[in-house]
């Protein structure tokens, strides 16, 4: 399910590039479909990891709330590291570049507070 979810954030943003193309009257064609699907596809590649977490949770163990956390924890870890490499990759300072990573990470965090106020 994570990674139709994905896939189907990836189509409603490559549709949004798409209509904002054609609303500035920029011609759309397939070759520009095809670019706004391949800018966009980091949206789909980002539910591989957490979806692999939850295939491979029943061999160590781990429940539905347990595989649960397990994604979640990937995802922390993706959003740390993708916003580490890429204020390093932008020219930022390591310390600019750790602090995008904890920002990113704070970001995750509201979502692991809001699962565990929920009870998830």
């Amino acid at each position: 399910m994570l990674l139709v979810t994905g896939t189907v954030f990836w189509a409603a943003h490559v549709y949004a590039s798409l209509a904002g193309e054609r609303l500035v009257g920029q011609p759309v064609g397939w070759a520009e479909v095809r670019r706004a699907g391949r800018r966009e596809l980091p949206i789909v590649e980002a539910a591989v990891l957490p979806a692999a977490a939850l295939v491979v949770s029943p061999l160590l163990g781990l429940g539905p709330s347990g595989a649960g956390w397990l994604a979640l924890s990937v995802v922390g870890a993706q959003q740390f590291s993708w916003a580490l490499f890429g204020a390093l990759n932008a020219g930022a300072s390591r310390t600019q570049a750790v602090i995008e990573g904890l920002v990113n990470l704070a970001f995750v965090s509201l979502i692991v507070a809001a699962k565990a106020a929920l009870g998830h």
